[in-house]
């Protein structure tokens, strides 16, 4: 493993990206937290994750979580937003989602991992970033900055870490919008990164009217960003490396906080933790 304390901040926030996400990806894919929000009440899975999201931002209208989101389509959070809390707290889903989370990881860690001194010494330096940085143009993230840090020390793990995804997430949005990509143009993109093909199949817009997708296309195709096949052209993956640079160098300050040995440290200490999710599958 090259040290991170010779790379590039940009590097490391990539690294840590890799490391932290598929801890992150429990609160999506596995299903305790689903169950947890379900349990309130909320009648669907959308409902549970508008609900508990956005609920750091307090009471705000459907179109202020739909700006702070960026990649849903028009609507959508209007279907959730504020129907969602009407009968549940805000509070109540986010200590749902909290719950949830944390027995996931718990459960798919295992006993010995998820009470070991390497993931306590995890959370605290995960910690310690994810409470440092500047919150200026970083709604989600301030919002999630608000909320209380857990005790626990896999739970607070898994708080920080999604801390420090809405803190890239923040930062990602400001470089789409440099870019000029719009949100489900970033769907487009990130699907022919994977390799999906066609991109209007990928999971996250695949429901849309085909006439939205088929003038997202278009426009793709004007820019000269995809060619006739719907594909890459060689200036659409320039454009989306220049997004992924520039993300990956927004999402870099969190990690100031720490020193160039703690970095490593940190990133040790999460390698066994996140190849046992990756493993599963973040489920």
């Amino acid at each position: 493993m090259d040290k991170t304390s010779s790379h590039p901040t940009a590097h490391l926030a990539r690294r840590m990206f890799e490391l932290l996400e598929p801890i992150c990806l429990v609160t999506y894919l596995a299903d305790e937290c689903n169950e947890e929000l379900a349990a309130l009440g909320h009648r669907t899975y959308w409902d549970g994750y508008f609900a508990a999201r956005a609920a750091p931002l307090g009471r705000v209208p459907a179109h202020v979580v739909h700006a702070a989101f960026y990649n849903f389509a028009d609507g959508e959070a209007a279907r959730h937003i504020p129907s969602a809390w009407e009968t549940i707290p805000p509070e109540a889903s986010v200590a749902a989602r909290q719950r949830g989370s944390a027995a996931s990881l718990r459960r798919i860690l295992g006993e010995e991992l998820a009470d070991s001194p390497g993931l306590v010494r995890a959370a605290d330096l995960t910690t310690k970033a994810a409470t440092s940085a500047p919150t200026e143009g970083r709604a989600m993230y301030a919002g999630m900055r608000g909320l209380e840090v857990p005790g626990d020390p896999v739970a607070r793990l898994w708080h920080s870490a999604t801390m420090l995804r809405e803190h890239r997430g923040d930062g990602h949005i400001a470089a789409l919008l440099v870019a000029h990509i719009g949100g489900t143009e970033a769907h487009v993109l990130s699907a022919l990164d994977q390799g999906i093909d066609p991109p209007e199949s990928f999971g996250r817009i695949h429901h849309l009217p085909k006439e939205r997708l088929a003038a997202v296309m278009d426009g793709l195709r004007t820019r000269g960003l995809v060619d006739a096949d719907g594909h890459f052209t060689d200036a659409g993956r320039a454009a989306k490396q220049r997004i992924e640079t520039l993300t990956d160098e927004l999402a870099a300050p969190p990690y100031d906080a720490l020193s160039p040995a703690q970095r490593d440290e940190l990133i040790i200490q999460l390698e066994p933790i996140t190849a046992t999710l990756v493993a599963t599958g973040s489920r």
